[in-house]
């Protein structure tokens, strides 16, 4: 089985969200984190939150991207046990019993967000279409590297951008090693 961690490939997350999830976090989309409110409201922080935050089952703080990662049955278990205690001390679930079955509802849908090889980055864009919360995936699945005579080209890129939702749109490209070098954005 495989689910979503949080991820920080640089600092910016600490400076974009707060809280920023801790790196290695379980992670789910954590949109029912914006319910009852009007995100037409949301400045700073808490827009960027919900424009494109994974939440930290433990810490409900946020993170840019999420990481497949392979998981035992114990993992899971663990995630959906932190998230429920979560769910009735944070955010008032009248018991654990219906708080346990939105913490398994919301870690199933992260699992099957975790459908890639271990090692994939998932990105979230979350807006509001006709008065629903609507969420778009993108995946950064590392790319072939490109090794010829003289080793590897200088072109080549680290991951490429995968749709994911099955709607056609043009495909994206990210150079998260250039950006990581200060290589431009």
């Amino acid at each position: 089985m495989k689910l979503l961690r949080t991820i920080r490939l640089d600092p910016s997350d600490t400076f974009v969200f707060d809280p920023a999830a801790e790196p290695g976090e379980w992670a789910v989309t954590g949109s029912f984190l914006f319910m009852g409110e009007d995100p037409a409201g949301f400045t700073g922080k808490r827009r960027a939150a919900f424009r494109a935050g994974f939440a930290g089952v433990r810490s409900f703080g946020f993170s840019t991207l999420a990481v497949v990662t392979d998981a035992r049955a114990e993992d899971r278990e663990e995630a959906v046990a932190q998230l429920a205690t979560s769910l009735v001390e944070r955010l008032g679930a009248p018991d654990m019993v219906v708080a346990r079955a939105a913490a398994e509802e919301e870690i199933d849908f992260a699992a099957s967000l975790a459908s890639h090889p271990a090692g994939t980055l998932v990105a979230l864009h979350r807006s509001v279409e006709d008065g629903e919360i609507r969420e778009r995936f993108r995946v950064l699945m590392e790319r072939e590297r490109n090794v010829g005579a003289e080793g590897l080209h200088s072109h080549s890129r680290a991951f490429v951008v995968v749709e994911d939702d099955g709607e056609d749109e043009p495909e994206e490209r990210v150079d998260l090693i250039g950006m990581m070098r200060g290589d431009g954005a």
